[in-house]
């Protein structure tokens, strides 16, 4: 019993801490600047209670410039992903979390977008994203990019498709 009650806390514990992205500092700073926060930009376009997110605990792979530091690594590893309804229908989103590293685009990160979007194509549902990046994640280098190819071509292979929607939310570079 000690044991789940232990784990259980710790899992608590890093919900906890995905859902607050970057911090509350840097969400606070968001909404001083005039923007919500990439969880809050879901919750306000879905139906209520109906978003069920993808992949909240992962976390950034990269091990270079000191980044395998755990004060460096955010559960979620800024981007948000899932389902939900919108007006009762399904659709997929992924909103990226400039809170975390500017909404920088990591190997990781690029993986759970294109999860959405296999599902998306899956089931004939759309795809949205809300993107407030400021591009790749330069710690990471070619592995970054070679992400950006990963949903280009995804972008490509589900053009006509399935609807794919994008919304600039902030900075956008490179993707």
């Amino acid at each position: 019993w000690r044991l789940y009650s232990a784990q259980s806390a710790m899992l608590e514990e890093k919900r906890a801490r995905a859902l607050v992205g970057g911090g509350q500092q840097r969400v606070d700073k968001q909404h001083k600047n005039g923007k919500l926060s990439a969880r809050e930009r879901v919750e306000l376009l879905l139906d209520e209670g109906s978003f069920r997110e993808y992949d909240m605990f992962v976390e950034h792979t990269c091990t270079d410039f000191g980044m395998d530091d755990p004060s460096k690594k955010f559960p979620g590893d800024g981007v948000v992903t899932g389902h939900g309804l919108i007006n009762g229908r399904l659709a997929f989103v992924f909103s990226q979390d400039f809170t975390v590293y500017g909404g920088s685009l990591s190997s990781m990160h690029a993986r759970k977008i294109c999860k959405i979007m296999d599902k998306a194509a899956e089931v004939g549902a759309p795809v949205i994203g809300l993107n407030d990046s400021g591009g790749a994640r330069i710690q990471e280098g070619v592995d970054s990019l070679a992400g950006y190819a990963d949903i280009f071509l995804r972008n490509v292979m589900f053009s006509g498709v399935i609807p794919q929607l994008s919304l600039i939310m902030g900075p956008c570079a490179g993707g």
